[in-house]
């Protein structure tokens, strides 16, 4: 494998500097089918070398053959090929606090946790998926993971003791997408029966569901599209919005508080859908091989919702229930109300 860098084409010629704007391509031999962002702290070892000791951007790419290859983004540097599952490597997700705990989601009906921190070992295999494993998601406080499958029910697992805690079961079909708000005090799950679930994790009851009814058809771009099967899911990075894709040409985003769409973007051959990390930008990746950018909905986060979000982040339901306090404040930190 090797990386190549090319200057980006543009309408005139560029001067030769070392400033000027070049094109990465990681060459991995394999068709890719997941990402996965993370960076690597100057102050383990040596490896990845980066320029100046400073840490280092990484980049986990799944591939066709069951392989995950782990590049150091700068230089192009391949730092580790993590062999092990059987087939296609569907998703992946970096552990959010720094610890370079990956894990892969992959069609032989497998999870896998890596520890890149210890030259890539692997540290667990997950199993209880009986269809391909489509998207798994670590929540926020690293203390829960969530797979989804070619099944109506979610895994929930530990983080902490790689055991499954609960099956999260209220779908009518597959469910292929999931999601862990920032607080981690909410999952999200979509499904091929067009709904989105909105789950306590830590209780496993559900919360709220929303449906993807079909537009008026002035609205629509044809009257043969029947289906509202979703594709993918995600909340915004905040916490108060949700954006969904699904196989009628639309791009959704949803207010929590809220049980129909605040806004839609026509699209075709949607696939996923992803928040800019600072909001105010959602990425879409469609079948025919593009990437859209649409400008989402900023909004001012309530004084109200900072606290529940502060709070969320080291509290579990159960903790917050205990608290003696009233009781329509806890069912607000809860999300029992909005």
């Amino acid at each position: 494998c090797k990386a190549s860098e090319r200057k980006v084409r543009s309408g005139k010629a560029e001067p030769r500097s070392r400033g000027a704007a070049k094109e990465k391509t990681l060459e991995c031999g394999q068709i890719v089918w997941g990402l996965a962002f993370s960076s690597w702290p100057a102050a383990e070892g040596s490896q990845p070398v980066c320029a100046m000791a400073l840490p280092c951007l990484i980049l986990a790419t799944g591939l066709n053959d069951g392989q995950i290859k782990v590049w150091e983004v700068q230089t192009g540097h391949l730092l580790f090929s993590l062999l092990g599952h059987q087939d296609v490597v569907r998703d992946l997700s970096f552990a959010p606090n720094g610890s370079l705990i990956l894990v892969s989601a992959s069609r032989d009906k497998t999870l896998r946790v890596w520890d890149l921190s210890r030259d890539g070992r692997q540290v667990q295999v997950l199993t209880g998926h009986m269809q391909w494993v489509y998207c798994c998601s670590i929540s926020p406080d690293c203390s829960m993971l969530c797979s989804v499958a070619g099944e109506k029910s979610a895994l929930l697992w530990s983080m902490r003791s790689y055991t499954l805690i609960r099956r999260l079961e209220g779908h009518q079909s597959s469910v292929v997408s999931c999601d862990f708000s920032p607080d981690s005090a909410l999952l999200v799950t979509a499904s091929y029966d067009a709904c989105v679930i909105m789950w306590d994790p830590y209780t496993g009851e559900q919360l709220r569901t929303l449906r993807h009814v079909p537009l008026h058809s002035a609205l629509d771009y044809s009257s043969e599209v029947h289906t509202s099967s979703l594709r993918s899911v995600c909340f915004s990075p905040e916490g108060l919005y949700l954006a969904t894709v699904a196989d009628d040409r639309l791009l959704r985003i949803w207010a929590l508080e809220l049980r129909s769409p605040v806004a839609f973007a026509p699209m075709t051959n949607g696939l996923c859908c992803m928040y800019f990390p600072h909001g105010g930008f959602i990425a879409t990746g469609t079948r025919d091989g593009h990437v859209q950018f649409w400008t989402a909905p900023r909004v001012l986060s309530s004084l109200k919702h900072l606290c529940r979000k502060a709070l969320r982040t080291f509290l579990t339901t159960y903790q917050v229930l205990a608290l003696p306090i009233p009781r329509k404040l806890k069912e607000f930190l809860t999300y029992r109300t909005f």
